[in-house]
């Protein structure tokens, strides 16, 4: 295993390589994965071309850390403040790197309580798994909600469909709608639902045409921890309003998001809540 510091785009970052080949890259701003390629050298996150890497914004691209709070789901910035701070190193183990963020000034300015994050990216052969651990470190009891915000990078998302979600609860938050899932996921237009995530599910995403198929499929699997999965493409009409992606960047992309977002989690002083989102390359 090898592990180095790297300039990514002018922030820092960290790079890690497996003695199979696959390889991922992280920042220190926000812990964010912004690079997973599998040994074949196929990217496995999208990561915008005109993200804002000026260590303060947040990064359009990889796997966003939103907490503690879920997009404008409250009084906070969108998806929270941990994905615009920087984290620290911990540790660097075989096949795992470790980060974590504690409060400080910047934190206690928008959000006044005492928390430890870890955030664990650990890689194995044609596979990743991020782990997330909230810990509270206050005297006082707080509430939260998080997800991790994954980018995945696809040929082109009207091409793909998402398997795995048939006959689950869903709110398309387009139309505001409520309802059941009737069949694979597919893409075209603006695509934001929620789905309520099942014990033990796992998700497939792969192209439609079966003559593509042996670009491989992606299985994705959540822990129960994590009791909603969702899913975001902009479309072609609200990326044109998005400064930091291309126009066309809306193909090359689709968020499939391992959340806990309905009702706040309740974290009692020194408890504590984990959560994991892992995934599997079949070629």
């Amino acid at each position: 295993m090898a592990s180095r510091w790297l300039d990514f785009h002018g922030q820092p970052a960290v790079g890690l390589q497996t003695p199979w080949g696959d390889r991922a890259t992280v920042l220190l701003h926000g812990a964010q994965l912004v690079s997973w390629q599998t040994s074949d050298g196929y990217e496995h996150l999208y990561c915008s071309p005109q993200a804002r890497l000026n260590g303060q914004d947040a990064v359009r691209g990889g796997v966003p850390v939103c907490f503690p709070q879920f997009n404008q789901r409250g009084p906070l910035m969108k998806h929270g403040f941990a994905r615009h701070l920087p984290w620290q190193l911990r540790s660097i183990e075989p096949e795992r790197l470790r980060f974590t963020l504690t409060d400080g000034v910047m934190s206690r300015l928008q959000w006044p309580y005492a928390f430890a994050l870890e955030l664990d990216v650990t890689l194995s052969p044609n596979a990743l798994r991020i782990d997330l651990l909230v810990r509270n470190t206050d005297v006082r009891p707080w509430s939260f909600t998080s997800a991790l915000h994954t980018y995945l990078r696809v040929p082109d998302v009207t091409r793909m469909e998402l398997l795995g979600l048939e006959d689950t609860a869903v709110w398309d938050a387009v139309q505001d709608v409520h309802g059941m899932q009737a069949g694979p996921v597919r893409f075209g237009a603006e695509f934001d639902s929620v789905f309520q995530a099942r014990a033990q599910q796992m998700l497939r995403l792969r192209q439609v045409s079966a003559a593509q198929q042996a670009a491989g499929a992606l299985d994705i699997t959540q822990s129960t921890s994590c009791l909603q999965t969702v899913v975001w493409n902009p479309g072609q009409t609200l990326c044109k309003t998005l400064r930091d992606m291309p126009q066309d960047g809306w193909r090359e992309m689709l968020c499939v998001e391992a959340a806990s977002i309905d009702s706040p989690i309740e974290l009692a002083p020194q408890h504590s809540w984990q959560a994991w989102q892992a995934f599997h390359w079949n070629v």
